[in-house]
């Protein structure tokens, strides 16, 4: 990049402005990006993590219809935390970056506190006035610190209970929603049912899928994790965070969890094997769900509100970094993205839930027959509602990997909980200094 910035002022003094252009697109994208720009014609390349559903959903193909003269190209990764790597190293060096780079809610403070200067300002564009469209938390966690706006705002993730209601017949357990609400009102009663579902469960099938998935949900229904309000880390001493530690444990020494490492192969297969019973789900897994369970799923999973009260796990931005080579299709391709019908019709197809007030409204009827006709609008939207607003911090997403490192250590090595939060602890300290 040094070698093309210096070439392109040379190359303005000269008055030849090709030959910059063409330094320029050698550095950001490929040269066949600036062909397609040149010709009237635009690919916009689009980087993601896990399962943001517009492809599944219909929606590339939509403004595509829509806007002839458009290519979307999706790449994407399974496991956000390989995802991050990747990005931070193509922004460091500044080339191989997409037009459109997803951001997890728990990056986004690392984007709008040490990296605004790598992203566009989408207020360039006349995001400014689209403001009013997302809830005021969402909307704020993506502004810098000078009021950039760095991203808007994806989906959020309510969560619930996704659950297998053939395997908890067999188990002799209830399996009707409202009766399994109550039964696992806390999460107390949620190990109970466990217990009881271990002793009568089919062969080879867990009550949950790992406890790194159930801490995760836990923590999620929490103001305050990782961070307080002030930007201090307190994860050592948060006692919610203590709680969400101990319940964690005391089922994987109960024997209740697949030991399932999320988003590895292994987890994939075990939605259709019936590998386990339960899953704490964010909205945004029934997607992931239906799309490894496949077919012969359909009907065979169901929701349930999520012991405990209601919290949020997950949700996402997608942001422009300044190396983008198409910015204004771009940002008119997220502004569409992002728009109120356009999320409703994501969470009918796909499950993700809206962060943009006018949508959450929209799909409060919303059903889902491939779990057991759901009512996943009111379930999901009112969780949304009753969810605490979470503080952000910049390591957020660096902190919870270590801690589901060794918990997975606890169920799968027989690891002392004691030497595994010291190793937790160790982990976050080489982490983040």
């Amino acid at each position: 990049m040094p070698i093309a910035r210096a070439a392109k002022r040379a190359a303005v003094r000269l008055g030849a402005v090709a030959l910059a252009g063409a330094l320029l697109a050698a550095c950001g994208g490929s040269s066949d990006d600036a062909s397609d720009s040149a010709g009237g014609k635009v690919t916009l390349t689009v980087d993601l993590f896990g399962s943001f559903g517009y492809k599944e959903a219909g929606l590339y193909a939509e403004y595509e219809k829509l806007h002839p003269n458009v290519t979307i190209k999706q790449t994407d990764t399974e496991d956000e935390a390989d995802y991050w790597k990747s990005l931070q190293t193509r922004l460091a060096g500044g080339g191989g970056l997409a037009d459109v780079q997803g951001i997890e809610v728990g990056r986004i403070a690392s984007v709008t506190q040490q990296q605004a200067e790598k992203f566009e300002d989408l207020k360039t564009y006349g995001a400014d006035q689209l403001k009013s469209r997302f809830a005021e938390a969402k909307w704020a966690a993506a502004t810098g610190k000078d009021g950039q706006v760095l991203g808007l705002g994806t989906d959020v993730g309510p969560e619930a209970m996704c659950y297998r209601t053939d395997l908890l017949k067999q188990a002799g357990l209830p399996t009707d929603r409202e009766e399994l609400a109550k039964k696992w009102s806390t999460w107390e009663g949620y190990l109970d049912l466990g217990r009881q579902y271990k002793a009568g469960a089919p062969a080879k099938s867990a009550w949950l899928d790992s406890v790194g998935s159930l801490f995760s949900i836990m923590i999620g229904q929490e103001r305050e994790r990782y961070y307080d309000a002030s930007g201090k880390l307190i994860w050592e001493t948060n006692p919610a965070l203590e709680a969400a530690w101990n319940t964690s444990v005391e089922a994987a020494q109960d024997g209740l969890s697949a030991e399932l490492d999320q988003w590895s192969p292994q987890w994939n297969q075990a939605f259709a094997a019936g590998s386990f019973a339960t899953i704490p789900c964010p909205a945004w897994m029934l997607g992931y769900i239906k799309g490894q369970a496949g077919a012969g799923g359909e009907g065979k999973w169901d929701i349930a509100a999520l012991p405990g009260g209601a919290g949020n796990w997950g949700g996402s931005y997608l942001s422009i970094p300044r190396a983008a080579q198409h910015k204004k299709e771009a940002y008119e391709l997220i502004e569409w993205l992002t728009a109120p019908e356009q999320q409703a019709k994501l969470f009918r197809k796909q499950g993700n839930f809206p962060s943009a007030t006018g949508a959450i409204d929209e799909v409060a009827d919303a059903k889902d027959p491939y779990f057991s006709n759901a009512p996943i609008g009111q379930i999901f939207g009112d969780a949304a509602k009753a969810a605490p607003v979470q503080v952000l911090g910049v390591h957020d997403q660096n902190v919870n990997q270590q801690i589901t490192n060794a918990l997975s250590e606890v169920e799968r090595k027989g690891t002392s909980p004691e030497k595994a939060w010291s190793n937790a602890k160790k982990g976050v300290d080489n982490t983040i200094g």
